[in-house]
């Protein structure tokens, strides 16, 4: 089961293991990401910054819509981890059972304007966000579970 669905450009970090991981009773954290599956000195780094009671699991995108998908991982309780708008879209194409997702931290990049204060989008992320929205999926910022919930949609 997916506890939540959260884009942060910096993937895993002690505001998530310490906070989110806690506060959601998750048992599992996976990063869907193509670049970190492929990078041993990545894995071993976000290996670190995971609390020593939870598993990590780092998988590319399509491996992480299988696993999600596949009735055996349904005993999990995940919080997955994406660090894109774009991965984020890949993932509630191809996962059902998302049905919202947190945006947590995206820094500024070029062509990118800030819609929050730790959350820069650009136009193609835009252009997925309203795609999303239109699905119904619920699009939230929340930096930590405590903060106040800001709908994406009032800020584009």
């Amino acid at each position: 089961m997916i506890k939540l669905t959260r884009i942060d450009d910096r993937l895993l970090h002690g505001q998530v293991a310490f906070t989110w991981t806690p506060a959601l009773g998750v048992d599992c954290i996976l990063i869907a990401n193509d670049k970190v599956a492929k990078d041993e000195f990545m894995k071993m780094t976000l290996g670190l910054a995971k609390p020593a009671s939870t598993k990590l699991l780092i998988k590319s995108l399509e491996d992480s819509v299988t696993l999600l998908n596949d009735e055996r991982s349904e005993h999990l309780k995940v919080l997955l981890l994406v660090n894109s708008v774009k991965d984020a879209y890949a993932m509630v194409k191809g996962i059902p059972e998302i049905k919202s997702v947190n945006f947590g931290g995206l820094r500024t990049k070029e062509g990118a304007r800030l819609i929050s204060k730790a959350i820069a989008v650009n136009d193609d992320d835009i252009t997925l966000i309203r795609e999303l929205l239109s699905k119904g999926i619920e699009l939230e910022i929340r930096q930590v579970p405590t903060d106040s919930r800001q709908m994406v949609e009032n800020l584009l």
